[in-house]
């Protein structure tokens, strides 16, 4: 009989009283004969921590706010949230079927009071994650019949939980653990017994040597995670020695041909640059490359990379100071009888929406206009017509998953592009199957393809250009 994965939810009394304190902050208002807060969204926090600092359901937000099922939260807009909701606590939810939990403690003990263990289950102090101060969760597919083949595998991610208030970038990472949960929920099987280990990366390469030092590891078989160069260079070296694979889902400048057991999500720049490369040559002689120049000292990797790529392809193009681009006078470089691809001197969108106005007033008088952007800047609104590159392409069917989502974790996801849990879902499926000797996945929301880097580490290869 398949166990259930419980989750115990533990609210700590003093966290209550804190914020209780600061709810009197925030302006009341009636809305419909309810009693709600005014609340203006912060920078970097998600929906669920909303929930938490104010001690109501994600979907008793949601239900005051739809429009959050659409878009997701923005920064600066005003959500109501209701005053006098009881604090809910799924003590028994059901998050993953056959998956039970267990915790085992990193040579450094954790506080006293930071775990309690009974029968295998966990009290914990967040209902989606079970791990306190230096304590490490197992999470297992239940008990199998011996015949079961068992493959260990390990996750280690930056979930703050030592933190009192989590920042937006842990919610994410969180949500890459729930993905992953369920990925291994799927793949479940009668001849297969899959075991996840947890870990709080935190920031430090203390925490990733002390998991290097001990045994914690000897039985895994892959690890995924890590977000900070100092410990994906630690954790690559002892991957390296015991020929354990190292999936990195946000990095993307690690030398690849000195570590041969990393698996590298993240495409390079020269990839980007490539991809955008031959793009271009596609579209034959109707693309005209305008460059907006700056001082080099000025230009992002990434676009300094592509002019490189350019020239190495023999592709043609233009330089327009910016000054020019700004006084609205850069028609002289751009071809009237071609679509004019301009290209902006940073990657970033706070420097470089200062000159969209510029550019869009460029199309008013008639001339053809397409900027280079990035899959980032999807949220924002910008008319003009666009090309940029992504590991994110894939357009499965998602509502088997989201139906599954909404059972397991009793709450509405709300939507962010990327969604974190299904990258979470996609890669972890992923390197269950690079274990099984596959090299391509196709994912809910990536395809994934690993080619090898000079006899090296290995690199996602499925990156492509999306026009509109």
């Amino acid at each position: 009989m398949k166990s259930k994965f419980i989750i115990f939810a533990l609210c700590s009394l003093l966290f209550i009283q804190a914020k209780a304190q600061e709810l009197l902050n925030y302006p009341l208002d009636t809305v419909n004969g309810e009693e709600v807060y005014r609340y203006q969204v912060e920078k970097s926090i998600g929906l669920y921590r909303v929930g938490v600092n104010f001690n109501v359901p994600q979907s008793e937000i949601i239900r005051l706010n739809p429009q959050l099922r659409e878009r997701g939260l923005h920064y600066g807009e005003i959500l109501l949230i209701p005053t006098h909701r009881p604090v809910v606590i799924q003590t028994q939810a059901q998050v993953v079927e056959t998956v039970i939990t267990e915790t085992k403690v990193l040579p450094a003990p954790a506080p006293k009071d930071t775990i309690a263990q009974k029968d295998t289950m966990v009290t914990i102090s967040d209902e989606r994650l079970a791990i306190s101060g230096d304590s490490v969760v197992a999470d297992s597919i239940a008990a199998a019949p011996n015949t079961r083949r068992v493959m260990e595998l390990a996750l280690m991610l930056p979930f703050e939980s030592q933190q009192t208030k989590r920042s937006g970038n842990a919610e994410r990472m969180m949500e890459v653990y729930q993905g992953a949960l369920l990925a291994l929920r799927d793949m479940q099987n009668d001849s297969m017994l899959y075991r996840l280990r947890v870990y709080d990366s935190e920031r430090s390469e203390r925490r990733v040597q002390a998991l290097c030092d001990s045994t914690e590891l000897d039985s895994v078989q892959a690890i995924m995670g890590l977000v900070y160069p100092i410990q994906i260079e630690r954790m690559a070296a002892w991957c390296a020695a015991y020929q354990v694979p190292l999936l990195l889902p946000f990095s993307d400048d690690i030398d690849l041909s000195s570590h041969p057991q990393v698996l590298q999500f993240n495409s390079t720049d020269e990839q980007e640059a490539d991809s955008l490369c031959a793009w271009i040559k596609q579209q034959g002689d109707s693309i005209h490359c305008v460059f907006v120049e700056v001082r080099d000292a000025d230009l992002s990797s990434s676009v300094r990379t592509l002019r490189k790529r350019m020239n190495a392809h023999g592709i043609s193009y233009s330089a327009l100071p910016l000054r020019d681009l700004l006084n609205d006078s850069a028609a002289y470089a751009l071809d009237s009888e071609k679509e004019n691809l301009i290209i902006l001197h940073s990657d970033r969108y706070q420097q470089a929406r200062v000159v969209l106005p510029h550019i869009a007033s460029l199309r008013k008088v008639g001339h053809k206009v397409r900027i280079v952007s990035q899959y980032a800047w999807q949220k924002e609104n910008i008319e003009l017509p666009q090309v940029y590159t992504s590991v994110f392409t894939a357009d499965a069917n998602r509502e088997a998953y989201n139906a599954i989502w909404s059972q397991a974790y009793v709450s509405e996801h709300v939507s962010e592009n990327p969604r974190y849990d299904l990258l979470g879902y996609d890669l972890m499926r992923a390197l269950v199957a690079w274990l099984n000797g596959e090299k391509t996945t196709n994912g809910l929301q990536s395809n994934i393809r690993w080619d090898q880097v000079n006899n090296g580490g290995w690199q996602n290869a499925c990156v492509k250009v999306i026009a509109y």
